[in-house]
């Protein structure tokens, strides 16, 4: 008996390598294909931004012979054209100028209702809640209309106070929508500790619970950052009569228009690798931020 059981064991063994190999060849399958189509996402999402920068570096003519060729030599005078001949440098000067202000009073008045709407019980808490989670569902274009038209009453149509307001208005539904999850996370026990202190509200909210929400506010920020300094729609309607008064999104626009006439593609390239610069080199630096600033509510 104990010799046919040893057999039976033997014969079956075979089978139980057979059936822990099936999970580990799955596996390896799955991990091909999954590295496959992230290859492929990475092909697709940096390709094109790899050509412009390399393109950028090119003359007309090369770029027009073979549009998807390497260049033999630098042409650095690509990006002088376009920072002084095509006013780059001017509309970037106007982005950034008008970006310092809307992200600013983006990121206050979003981060003050979201917290007064996370940490603070009032009638018509969950309705102003949802007036700004329903912001988010409007599509813009809708809006313009009137938009020209109270902007135009107010006397703020053409002016930089103008596109920062409406940079502001756009962005503040998300901000407040995503910050408001954001501080419902954060511990009560330290703001009750405030104010059994002595502290106000102001003080609780910009010495103890603000510093608490960086990771969140980093994120945000970020975003509101790649949103308006990409915005076309709001500056074609609410800042076009002087040239002068551009921002970069317009300025690539018009230099399109300008360089396809001449036939200056080198700068045309060059204008959107500078363009493209401060989104890259801001993701870069604040990259763990974002990340940390994403999950810290689900961790929590």
């Amino acid at each position: 008996m104990s010799t046919l059981k040893t057999t039976s064991r033997r014969a079956g063994s075979p089978r139980e390598a057979t059936d822990k190999a099936k999970p580990v060849r799955e596996n390896a399958t799955l991990n091909v294909f999954s590295h496959a189509f992230l290859v492929l996402w990475v092909v697709m999402a940096a390709g094109p931004l790899i050509w412009v920068v390399m393109t950028a570096f090119r003359t007309s003519g090369d770029i027009l012979n073979d549009p998807m060729g390497f260049t033999t030599s630098l042409h650095w005078e690509n990006f002088s054209n376009a920072w002084s001949e095509a006013n780059i440098g001017l509309y970037v000067v106007n982005s950034l100028t008008i970006l310092a202000g809307s992200l600013t009073g983006t990121m206050l008045l979003g981060s003050m209702a979201a917290y007064v709407i996370a940490r603070f019980t009032f009638p018509g808490n969950r309705f102003v809640f949802m007036l700004f989670a329903g912001g988010m569902m409007f599509p813009v274009i809708l809006a313009l209309v009137p938009l020209y038209a109270v902007m135009d009453n107010f006397g703020i149509l053409e002016t930089r106070q103008g596109l920062m307001i409406a940079y502001i208005a756009y962005s503040l539904p998300f901000t407040t929508f995503f910050l408001t999850s954001f501080f419902r996370t954060l511990p009560t026990g330290v703001q009750e500790a405030a104010m059994v202190d002595g502290a106000s509200h102001t003080r609780t909210f910009f010495q103890i619970m603000l510093p608490m929400a960086k990771p969140g506010l980093v994120s945000i920020g970020i975003f509101n950052f790649l949103g308006q300094w990409n915005q076309y729609l709001l500056p074609l309607l609410l800042n076009n009569e002087d040239e002068s008064k551009y921002v970069l999104p317009q300025g690539l626009a018009a230099l399109a228009v300008n360089q396809g006439y001449r036939g200056d593609w080198g700068a045309l390239f060059a204008g959107l690798t500078i363009a493209m610069l401060p989104v890259l080199v801001v993701y870069i630096v604040f990259q763990r931020q974002v990340q940390a600033g994403l999950t810290a509510g689900a961790l929590k």
